[in-house]
């Protein structure tokens, strides 16, 4: 992929493979931002004094908050050089997921097949599940 080009949800799904179920009109540009943003059950928060993360992140994707009982993956997708992502084991006791670092020139692109696509402008983030106040604390599950 190209960092210069304009994404669509049309463009997102041949370049990345994620068919996009709902009734999204493919052909509208996809948003690229680099403040706060919420897909789903995750949270894109800002970080720049975080610590840059170190994998790359591969064009076939690198999923951060896999779908449970039947559901779709969450998925960071690269669109440039450099975009990095390292995962965390989910323990239950903390609600990161992921560290995300994306450089100057490129974009990152979190993918979900009901939720569509969500462009991340350069920077850090903290990729983080989002939980909910039911009988008890739960994450809420996508």
């Amino acid at each position: 992929m190209s960092a210069t080009a304009t994404r669509t949800i049309a463009s997102m799904t041949v370049t990345t493979g994620v068919s996009v179920t709902t009734g999204h009109d493919l052909d509208v540009d996809i948003p690229v931002l680099t403040g706060m943003q919420r897909q789903g059950d995750v949270l894109v928060i800002p970080s720049p004094a975080g610590k840059n993360a170190t994998t790359p992140v591969p064009a076939t994707g690198t999923p951060v908050v896999r779908g449970e009982n039947g559901g779709n993956t969450h998925a960071i997708y690269p669109d440039g050089p450099g975009v990095a992502c390292d995962t965390f084991a989910a323990d239950g006791a903390s609600l990161r997921v992921a560290t995300l670092t994306v450089p100057a020139g490129s974009t990152a692109y979190l993918g979900h097949p009901e939720h569509g696509f969500m462009g991340i402008g350069p920077g850090r983030y903290e990729l983080r599940r989002q939980r909910e106040m039911a009988d008890e604390l739960r994450v809420v599950a996508d």
